[in-house]
């Protein structure tokens, strides 16, 4: 099949990049076969990063294995928010529900010789996240796997934790709803049930000055703040209307011990 074809395939099913989606699948096909069965999972409704195997982030082709978080355009903004409250002299980077890796292969790529964790309690991602991370991966619940050492030394926290509110689950797009774990979409009843988990460890684990970096919706962003402040971190909230993205920020005191 020619690429015209699959366009009009992928426009019949919906697909509104369906040119770009077409180029895509075209290039990654070996031989026809294996185009007319990629075409067909797409078409069925499977996302097209589970299809091709990959997704572009921050400039890298990330591998996402079927079931696992596909990581967000929008997310490149925690990203660059996490590299630019960073600073040169990071050196332990820890990334939190890391699912693929991509936010924290991202943020260790940019800040060069930092020493980077990340964590996910589904072993489906966690075995991805290893293909994509050049750190330690660990399999288990927030902190509970991080080394003990870390305790207090952990300059950039980040986490994309779900936060889409339980009730809200079933007006998500198919692609997301029945392809990704419902454990990386849902966030409780008012999406911040992981992220309250989250702020609470936090300064534990945070060196002085460090910094939690946790996207949210908008929403909900002056919720979390105070869940920041309650937890003892200094809380500011940025967002990027044109990533559509919005970032809590939490500091620990530079004065901390």
């Amino acid at each position: 099949m020619d690429s015209e074809s699959v366009v009009r395939e992928l426009r019949g099913a919906g697909c509104v990049f369906a040119e770009e989606e077409a180029r895509l699948l075209v290039s990654a096909a070996r031989d026809p076969g294996e185009l007319r069965a990629m075409v067909d999972r797409r078409v069925a409704g499977t996302p097209l990063e589970h299809v091709l195997g990959w997704v572009e982030f921050c400039g890298a082709r990330v591998v996402v294995e079927p079931g696992v978080f596909v990581p967000r355009r929008r997310t490149e903004f925690l990203v660059r928010t996490a590299v630019a409250a960073a600073g040169p002299d990071a050196r332990v980077v820890v990334d939190l529900c890391c699912g693929s890796g991509a936010v924290g292969a991202a943020v260790h790529s940019a800040l060069g010789r930092a020493e980077l964790h990340a964590v996910d309690v589904d072993p489906a991602a966690v075995r991805c996240a290893r293909r994509n991370v050049d750190g330690r991966v660990h399999e288990g619940d927030l902190y509970e796997p991080l080394p003990a050492e870390l305790r207090g030394r952990v300059d950039v926290l980040v986490a994309n934790a779900p936060y889409v509110p339980s009730g809200a689950i079933g007006s998500m797009p198919r692609e997301a709803r029945d392809h990704e774990r419902r454990i990386a979409l849902d966030g409780g009843a008012d999406g911040l049930r992981v992220q309250r988990r989250v702020a609470a460890g936090a300064p534990g684990w945070l060196a002085p000055g460090g910094r939690l970096l946790v996207e949210t919706g908008e929403r909900q962003a002056a919720g979390l703040a105070e869940v920041f402040a309650d937890a003892g971190l200094e809380p500011e909230v940025v967002r990027s209307e044109e990533a559509d993205c919005t970032v809590v920020v939490g500091s620990r005191d530079a004065g901390a011990r």
